[in-house]
Parts: C-alpha cells; structure tokens; sequence
C-alpha cells in the first residue's frame, strides 16, 4: 500500500541521515542541512509517495540555493578586507567543491578579483589528504586566479619573507566565544599570521556558529585512520606497525583570529558578544 512504501522511505531516509551525521563529527553546518531534511520527513504526513519524495527534493535545492546566497555575501563582505595588490594565503579548500557556491574564504578571493583587486594566492598542500594540492590549486587555476602551491612546513618561511598580505581559511564549527575548529594545520598558521603580524580571518556562514559549546574545547575532533599518514599516494612511507596521531581537524583560539566574515556582516571582537548579535539577526 501507498502508507507502507511513504513508512518504509521514512524508515530508510532516517537511517540516511543518521548515517551521514556519523561521517564528519565536527563539521556543523552538515548537521543542519540534515536537520532540516530531516524536520521535512517527520512533518510529512500524507500517503502520496510522489508528493513526499518531490517535497524532499524541494527542500534540497532549496537549501543548495540558499548555500549559494550566502557564499556570494560571504564573499562580498570580505573582498573589502583584501588589499588592492594582495598576496594571499589559504589552507584545505573551502570553494566551489566545499560549498554549494563559489566557497567560503575562495569566496573572498574571487569576490576581490571581481572588485577590481589584483590577487595571488598561495595554497598550502593540507597533508595527509592534500585537498589544497588536488582541489584548491585546480580551482583556482579553473577561474583564472594565479595560485602557487606551498608544502605546509613552508609557510613559515613565506611569513617571515614578508610575501603574506592577508590570510583567509574557512570553518568546520565556531563556538560561542569565536574559537573555530577548521581543517588540521589552521592553528599554527594563525600563530604564524600572528608572530608576523599579517591579518588572519575565518570566512564562514552563521550556519558554522554552535552556540550550545561555549569554546573550542568541546568541539569533537574527528580522528582519522592510520593509512592515511602512512603511505603517500597508496606507497607505503612509514612502518606498518608505527603508531599515528591523525586529527582531521584543530581549534584556533579566537583570540588569534582578526574577524569572522559571515552573510551578515564582519564579526570582530569581542566574540561572544558580537557572535550572540549576529546569531539573533540570522534567526529573525
């Protein structure tokens, strides 16, 4: 019957979406998308089969274009931060693959390019899966953005040259206080950014802001497997029995960071006031 096959799609929905939850603890901006499709299954009442599965797709794309809206605001507001002639340095890939736009802080550089604004990046290869290397560097290169491609123990001494203007990296989660998990290796560059005395900003929608955690210390890190630091492109370069520390993800304190570029505007300091104002905005 028509009530058996809308029961059992529910079932197998929630099963879905409790599936993809488990996949990346720290990032939530999944769980909201999920959320939201989830609230979509459970108001669902009906026993057209049809109408069910074309209320969800709705929903999707709704969501889908609602990500692009805001990465085009994000985008907005922080090209206005970005020197005339900038040399910019971003870390993992927080563009078009990442988001349903143009991205987050990549976002921010094309938004830039388009403002009129003479733009190079340096993209850090993100060890151990290198999602700067493979997917930020083809990106950039794809929209006519000159990239160059740096290994992450290099950075440093980019930063100390004096070749760094400005720094943006995207967000995973953001607590209350401003602290921002984001992709492993984001912290070390903003002490970097901070010891050289180069600007460093976190792009992201309010959808990143976690409100229930008060800082950073209770952001779930999501640890990775093994395999992943032992080989290099499936040949193997360390022992097979060696331990491995893989953390997909690290905190930056807020107090490193010089302002959080949202849809809504710029949030700056002091962060658990600003975020809090913001936050309100976003659910009017």
């Amino acid at each position: 019957s028509r009530n058996l096959e809308i029961k059992k799609a529910k079932i197998r929905i929630m099963k879905d979406i409790e599936m993809l939850r488990k996949t990346r603890p720290t990032a939530v901006n999944l769980f909201w998308a999920l959320d939201r499709m989830k609230g979509i299954v459970e108001a669902h009442k009906e026993n057209d089969a049809k109408k069910f599965y074309s209320i969800l797709l709705k929903e999707a794309k709704k969501v889908h274009n609602e990500d692009i809206e805001l990465c085009r605001k994000i985008g907005e507001n922080g090209a206005y931060l970005v020197p005339k002639n900038a040399t910019i340095m971003t870390h993992c890939n927080a563009g078009a693959l990442a988001t349903g736009g143009w991205g987050t802080a990549l976002g921010v550089i094309y938004a830039a390019k388009k403002m009129g604004k003479k733009v190079h990046v340096y993209a850090g290869e993100t060890r151990p899966l290198l999602q700067g290397a493979r997917l930020t560097t083809w990106e950039l290169q794809k929209n006519g953005i000159p990239v160059t491609l740096v290994v992450d123990s290099a950075r440093a001494t980019l930063l100390k040259k004096g070749r760094i203007d400005f720094i943006v990296v995207g967000a995973d989660r953001i607590a209350s206080n401003g602290d921002v998990a984001n992709k492993i290796g984001t912290y070390p560059l903003a002490l970097l950014a901070r010891k050289h005395k180069v600007d460093f900003y976190v792009a992201a929608p309010t959808t990143t802001f976690d409100l229930s955690i008060k800082t950073g210390t209770e952001i779930p890190i999501e640890e990775r497997g093994p395999e992943e630091v032992r080989a290099f492109s499936r040949i193997k370069t360390a022992p097979a029995s060696v331990c491995v520390f893989n953390p997909a993800f690290d905190v930056t304190p807020h107090e490193l960071i010089n302002g959080i570029i949202t849809e809504k505007g710029i949030i700056t300091k002091p962060y658990k006031e600003s975020i809090a104002k913001y936050i309100r905005v976003r659910k009017k």
